[in-house]
């Protein structure tokens, strides 16, 4: 038997907080379900807001960049600029929600005075940052799924490899997730989150080659964007969809994996010290 065992069955239970010591184990398992489920109903109880106009609106791109440009602007990369976009409209709109997601959750809790119902159950740091992120993935994937479901067979659009376009949205959703468990953390007001929305999220969503590839760019803007993360979730999904893609694909895991750990442990510190949600 474990030394945690028989703390368990020798020490009573409203003692064992007091030794560092959970009653239900390592894991808060009910917990953590718990709040998984409720980030997910979340979404799904306003699916016409939070499913159905992400895929009207990565609609409205490829069509108004089709009619608009498509005609003249002649091949990308080898393939046709459709089919060019259709994947960066895919990882935009799918890092975007899981955004959303995350730090609508948080601000709304903060701004209503309900953050306590998510504080007070004995769920540690790291389970908070996983039932958080589990929403904000899900979500991103469900977009993924529609968009590449409705949207790709109108435009004659297949997928290269299907296995590794769902990993590349899974880690833009986790990305992206734990970015906007940051801004949720830190945003007391809804205008503050607007502004973190507006002046970072969305500047690091259009400007990562979602329209356009890095050839096509002055050197130095080349440059800057191989420092931003989104760019390789986008040029990842690229690879993924079509075969083809501005840099090398490994290189893009690599640089999105390390700056999905670094914003995941922000996150998880946050979520562990309570910084600006006990306050």
């Amino acid at each position: 038997m474990t030394d945690t065992a028989n703390l368990q069955q020798n020490v009573p239970a409203r003692d064992l907080p007091k030794l560092g010591v959970r009653r239900f184990g390592a894991v808060n398992w009910l917990g953590l379900q718990t709040l998984i489920l409720r980030e997910t109903k979340r979404f799904l109880a306003v699916w016409t807001q939070t499913l159905l106009a992400p895929l009207v609106t990565a609609g409205l791109f490829l069509l108004i960049f089709t009619v608009a440009v498509g005609t003249r602007r002649g091949e990308v990369m080898g393939v046709s600029f459709l089919h060019f976009l259709a994947p960066g409209i895919l990882m935009m709109t799918v890092i975007q929600n899981a955004f959303a997601n995350v730090s609508s959750s948080i601000v709304i809790s903060k701004v209503q005075g309900n953050i306590v119902d998510t504080l007070m159950p004995p769920l540690s740091g790291l389970e908070l940052l996983i039932g958080y992120l589990a929403g904000g993935i899900l979500r991103g994937v469900v977009v993924a799924v529609a968009i590449s479901a409705i949207l790709f067979p109108f435009i004659g659009l297949g997928i290269h490899n299907p296995v590794m376009a769902l990993v590349w949205v899974v880690l833009g959703g986790a990305f992206l997730g734990a970015l906007g468990i940051v801004a949720g953390v830190y945003a007391n007001k809804f205008d503050q989150m607007a502004a973190i929305t507006n002046f970072i999220v969305t500047p690091l969503s259009f400007l990562s080659g979602t329209f356009y590839s890095l050839e096509s760019m002055p050197p130095v803007l080349q440059g800057i964007s191989h420092a931003n993360p989104v760019f390789y979730l986008i040029d990842g999904l690229r690879s993924a969809v079509l075969g083809v893609s501005d840099s090398s694909p490994w290189l893009g895991f690599g640089v999105v994996f390390v700056a999905t750990l670094a914003v995941s442990t922000l996150a998880w510190w946050m979520l562990r010290t309570g910084y600006r949600l006990k306050s």
